[in-house]
């Protein structure tokens, strides 16, 4: 006697065409909607998109609040982001009515921290001003004061936070020469890689800050005017984390008086950015990257499969390979996990 076919789960993706193969595994198991536009999703088109799903699949970008967990039903269980941060979620009410939130660590940190290590070299010997002046016809007779930058090797680094990306960071400075901090405010050990000092030795004494941390109330703006006035006038500030912790203004304002002597950001407030006259893609000793932290064929794809691992584990009753930090990673279930610290 043949039984009842079981009911295939049904799941959103907030966009069409993701790299990777996850999305068409998960097609084998789900009832999968992915969002046909051009265009991201706006808040009201999402709402639509996820209204009775058990599971939703979004980039680092969407919004993810109480609004759209409402409009998406009681049946929700899982929302798996295709991203390391997970900033745009409001993890407290998706805890709140039993949905499980993940995330995908560990499989951009190698690349992120490629960027970040880019960052400080562009930013260190201010390659693209020498870049610049080519493309504008501008290299003329050698000169000895021509696009003097600072050494990378035998700077001293220092991380703010000090989690995968982090330590990748660590493993590359090391292969240039440099000596590196780090500060956590829970993880107070060395490593073989890295020391720990405090918040404050490490701004004064750091040649390279390097900001690795997700945005929470904690982390918002914790780089500021007075943060920044603690540096060298000749450090560089890189920020690979979060945009908004760093204060973009005060960053601004320390460059253009000659308080600190560069900059490197793959993350702004705001985000995206397009405005040609924004401030912060021309003042001369920043240089500014469109958040391509993981942005390689390998990594994205690697994330969006993770993402779908995810939510497949959750809606066929198994634990989410990588939820959140500090949430259940069943639906209902008091799994108590680390704090929404300093994690990445």
């Amino acid at each position: 006697m043949s039984g009842t076919p079981s009911r295939r789960p049904r799941v959103a993706v907030s966009r069409s065409g993701l790299p990777g193969v996850g999305v068409e595994r998960l097609t084998a198991r789900c009832d999968v909607t992915a969002w046909a536009g051009t265009a991201p999703p706006t808040p009201a088109e999402l709402a639509g998109l996820v209204r009775g799903c058990e599971g939703l699949l979004v980039l680092g970008t969407d919004r993810v609040d109480a609004a759209l967990l409402d409009a998406a039903g009681p049946g929700l269980r899982v929302v798996a982001l295709a991203s390391m941060g997970y900033d745009g979620v409001d993890v407290a009410a998706a805890v709140a009515r039993g949905v499980v939130v993940t995330h995908t660590p560990e499989v951009l940190a190698d690349t992120t921290a490629d960027v970040a290590m880019a960052l400080i070299l562009m930013a260190r010997r201010r390659l693209p001003a020498a870049t610049d002046a080519l493309r504008r016809g501008a290299w003329g007779a050698f000169r000895m004061d021509a696009f003097l930058g600072l050494d990378v090797h035998g700077a001293t680094l220092g991380l703010i936070g000090y989690g995968q990306i982090a330590r990748a960071v660590a493993r590359r400075a090391a292969g240039f020469g440099m000596r590196v901090q780090h500060h956590h405010p829970r993880r107070k050990e060395d490593d073989e890689l890295s020391r720990w000092v405090p918040f404050g030795e490490l701004l004064r004494t750091s040649d390279v800050v390097s900001v690795h941390t997700p945005l929470t109330e904690e982390t918002k703006g914790m780089i500021g005017t007075a943060e920044l006035a603690l540096m060298k006038p000749t450090a560089t500030l890189v920020n690979t984390g979060r945009g908004g912790v760093v204060d973009e203004e005060a960053l601004l304002v320390a460059l253009r008086r000659g308080r600190l002597h560069s900059a490197g950001l793959d993350v702004m407030t705001g985000e995206p950015r397009a405005d040609p006259s924004d401030p912060l893609f021309h003042e001369p000793h920043l240089v500014v990257l469109p958040h391509v932290g993981s942005a390689t064929e390998a990594t994205r794809a690697a994330m969006v499969d993770l993402a779908a691992r995810n939510v497949a584990a959750v809606l066929h009753g198994h634990s989410a390979p990588t939820p959140v930090p500090g949430t259940p990673d069943l639906p209902g279930s008091r799994h108590r996990g680390g704090p929404h610290g300093l994690v990445t």
